[in-house]
């Protein structure tokens, strides 16, 4: 058969309508869906085992391993699963993808598919003018499951009869003896990347198995290979995630590779106990010479080729299972957490698109935590900046600017959290319950953004009276470190609020009161060393000023809390 760029051309668009079909295919089955996978997802995943056997699931669903790491990626980046949790969902992906190629081998070669399609686009095609948007996802489904075997009769008659002469190519790889396999891996691994979908390749290895252009040693090197070009969709998605989302796509990473390494070392074992499988225990063509060396014929590779896989994946998972704990901290030493000092940028909403309802409110929850934490560590940065000298300008140009580029942040953060929450009340259907959460996150949200103003302003404050050469005695500076703690205190209170499920608002009022009862306190001291000759009317104004915006942070606090307990202000 001559093979020339009009055939190649052919090729890559019958793969291309291949990879479309999977695609329409599993998004249609995730619209179906919808929210109750991703509460599968999030749900399934309270121990290792559980993990595993949700990764399964969901991937034998949707038919698409790379949708379901995307998928775990995004909910690590958003804190809704740990990373513990995600290394087991990703390992039962693998095992779920396997059986991509059994439906590919069993009803794409053995079934005449191709023939069914068009009865099925003729029942799918009104479907998707149904004005149900689950008839319009079981519509998209159907035409993605028709269009696919389209796409592979299409890739199976594309793909060229070559002669013995054509195929000499070959014997080039064999020749490299017992290093033959990892070079088909590395092509397996190459063919993954380029059409970023392992369905897609294992499909194109199939088929060439099936016309007998590959063999089976070379066929199953080749899924190895595919086995780690898969990770790489993950690894892409993660690069815009947070540290944990990375650690997340490192570990599908790492499971692969080591589980495709140590099947090297076993290689020819492993394939000789599948063809000895396939030859006695199945119906499939395959002939044993009296050597007892066993060669399978066309036609019975691509099932021996899913057994390979199959069996590949179950035992990988089953041994790796136990090495969670170690995957684990390999990618934590991998993937260090930032020692980001300023660089206070948004994580688990980083790109702006909500996972579901639920999931997308606790995705802004989560950041609306993170940057209480880090608002209530700048009481540090407070104490440090009220405690320097007056001659120690470098220090203290440090913590000025630590503070603004805080105070920077908190406005992006109340800025794209509210942008985010209304994008969920207007293209979501939120119950009154979600509706009244959203609402007291955008003003906590608010509540932390005008903390971050008050740090500002305390800035603004020192600096004019450094300007003047005017700064705090000693014991103002004793009494403010005093009043630190106080709002320290406070903050700690919400802190274990918002993380708890159950807020203790009394705490939080006692708290709050403990602010205001200490600028009483102080106030009053202000007031006997008012005319004392040590202290300027400039140092005055500043500390009183200084004394007013710690009282207002504790309000924010309390108000902090109050949101999360859903207490209307």
């Amino acid at each position: 058969m001559e093979f020339g760029i009009f055939q190649l051309l052919e090729l890559i668009g019958s793969l291309g309508l291949f990879i479309y079909g999977m695609k329409v295919m599993s998004e249609g089955i995730q619209n179906v869906a919808g929210d109750k996978m991703r509460g599968i997802l999030s749900a399934m995943t309270s121990n290792k085992f559980a993990g595993v056997f949700t990764g399964f699931l969901i991937t034998t669903i949707i038919q698409s391993s790379s949708a379901t790491t995307v998928m775990v990626v995004s909910f690590v980046n958003a804190g809704l699963l740990n990373l513990t949790q995600s290394i087991g969902v990703i390992m039962g992906a693998n095992v779920g993808t396997t059986v991509t190629a059994w439906i590919i081998s069993i009803l794409g070669f053995k079934v005449k598919m191709a023939k069914l399609a068009m009865p099925i686009i003729a029942v799918a095609f009104p479907m998707m003018f149904s004005n149900s948007k689950k008839t319009k996802d079981w519509g998209n489904t159907l035409i993605g499951f028709a269009i696919l075997f389209i796409g592979l009769e299409a890739l199976k008659n594309s793909v060229p009869t070559l002669s013995h002469d054509q195929l000499s190519f070959l014997e080039s790889f064999q020749n490299l003896g017992i290093f033959a396999p990892a070079a088909f891996v590395i092509v397996g691994t190459l063919i993954t990347i380029i059409v970023q979908s392992s369905s897609a390749a294992m499909a194109l290895t199939l088929v060439l198995c099936n016309q007998g252009v590959i063999p089976f040693d070379i066929a199953a090197a080749m899924v190895l290979g595919e086995n780690i070009g898969t990770t790489i969709t993950a690894n892409l998605a993660a690069m815009v995630g947070n540290t944990n989302a990375k650690r997340s796509a490192r570990a599908h990473l790492i499971f692969n590779v080591t589980g495709v390494i140590w099947m090297l070392l076993i290689y020819p074992f492993f394939l000789e106990a599948v063809k000895y499988y396939v030859a006695n225990y199945t119906d499939l063509g395959a002939t044993i010479a009296p050597d007892g060396a066993i060669t399978l014929d066309a036609t019975a590779v691509p099932i021996a080729l899913s057994i390979f896989h199959t069996s590949f994946n179950i035992i990988n998972t089953s041994v790796m299972i136990f090495f969670i704990g170690s995957i684990r901290d390999i990618v934590i030493k991998m993937v260090p957490e930032k020692e980001d000092q300023d660089d206070y940028s948004l994580e688990f909403i980083s790109d702006g698109r909500p996972i579901a309802n639920e999931a997308g409110v606790e995705q802004a929850k989560n950041e609306i935590k993170r940057f209480s934490k880090i608002i209530a560590k700048q009481i540090n940065t407070s104490k440090s900046l009220f405690g320097t000298s007056i001659e120690n300008k470098k220090v203290r140009k440090q913590y000025i600017s630590k503070l603004r580029k805080v105070e920077e942040n908190t406005d992006r953060m109340e800025q794209e959290v509210s942008i985010f929450l209304s994008k969920i009340a207007r293209d979501q259907l939120l119950s009154s319950s979600q509706i009244d959460e959203v609402n007291n996150l955008m003003r906590a949200a608010h509540e932390i953004e005008r903390i971050g103003d008050i740090y500002k302003g305390i800035t603004f404050t020192i600096e004019k009276r450094y300007d003047e050469k005017i700064w705090l005695t000693k014991e103002q500076q004793k009494d403010l470190d005093e009043f630190l703690d106080v709002v320290e205190n406070a903050f700690n209170t919400m802190m274990k609020n918002i993380e708890s499920d159950n807020i203790d608002l009394e705490a939080a009022i006692i708290a709050e009161k403990a602010v205001n009862q200490k600028r009483k306190e102080l106030r009053r001291k202000h007031l006997e060393r008012s005319d004392s000759d040590d202290a300027s009317t400039g140092t005055m104004l500043a500390y009183n000023d200084l004394l007013s915006s710690l009282e207002r942070i504790g309000d924010h606090i309390l108000n902090i809390s109050e949101a999360f307990a859903g207490v209307v202000d």
